[in-house]
Parts: structure tokens; C-alpha cells; sequence
């Protein structure tokens, strides 16, 4: 029997899980754009399931951004593809971490691919 009562956080992590597995059950083996945030910042990865190493990094740790708005996740979604196509990786696939898409998710996704990476 399910269980519905889940607080935001297990409901979240529930939904990461069900993301994860299926992106990594694709047989296109496509790095994963993998996007985590906190309070305060917000985090992008270009990771390589096969290697399990990651070729590209950015947050607003990183570039040193004061607040964790929209404005900046547009930037960490710019610079993270920046770094990505500096290493020859344009096709990604897009791991939201079971957050929804709105709001900073999306406006980093979308300017990601603005900067050229495809998903």
C-alpha cells in the first residue's frame, strides 16, 4: 500500500529516485545535466554516468552570486554549458533532482539551451 502522507522532502527525494533510474535506464548514455539546490545557492553538474566522472560544474558558490534568484540560475545555466561545449559534449540529458520544473530549474535549463546544449 502506498503511503500519501509523505512530507515535500521524501516526496522530492521519491521523485529524484523515479528520474535518476529512468535517465540511467536510457540506452542513449547521454551525460546528465543534474541540477541541486539549496536555501541560499544553486548547483549544475554535467555528469558521465559510464565514467562516473563530471565534466562540467557551475554554481552561485562558484561565481560568486549573492542571492539565489532567477537571474542567477540563468547565469549557472549559461556558464555550465559554456563548460560543457568547451569539452565537446552538446547533447544532455536533463536530471531536475525531483524538483519541479519551475521557476529556477527552469530558467536554468533554459538558458542552457540558449548556450547551445541540446536536451
Amino acid at each position: 500500500m502506498k503511503r500519501i502522507n509523505f512530507d515535500r522532502k521524501q516526496q522530492r527525494q521519491l521523485r529524484h529516485k523515479r528520474i535518476t533510474n529512468t535517465l540511467k535506464a536510457c540506452e542513449n548514455q547521454r551525460p546528465r545535466l543534474v541540477v541541486s539546490k539549496t536555501d541560499h545557492h544553486i548547483y549544475a553538474q554535467v555528469i558521465d554516468d559510464a565514467t562516473g566522472k563530471v565534466i562540467a560544474s557551475s554554481s552561485t558558490l562558484t561565481l560568486k552570486l549573492k542571492n539565489d534568484n532567477i537571474t542567477n540560475a540563468k547565469v549557472v545555466g549559461q556558464d555550465v554549458a559554456k563548460k560543457a561545449l568547451a569539452k565537446d559534449v552538446q547533447l544532455v540529458a536533463f536530471d531536475r533532482g525531483g524538483n519541479l520544473y519551475h521557476g529556477k530549474v527552469k530558467a536554468l535549463a533554459d538558458a542552457a539551451r540558449e548556450a547551445g546544449l541540446k536536451f
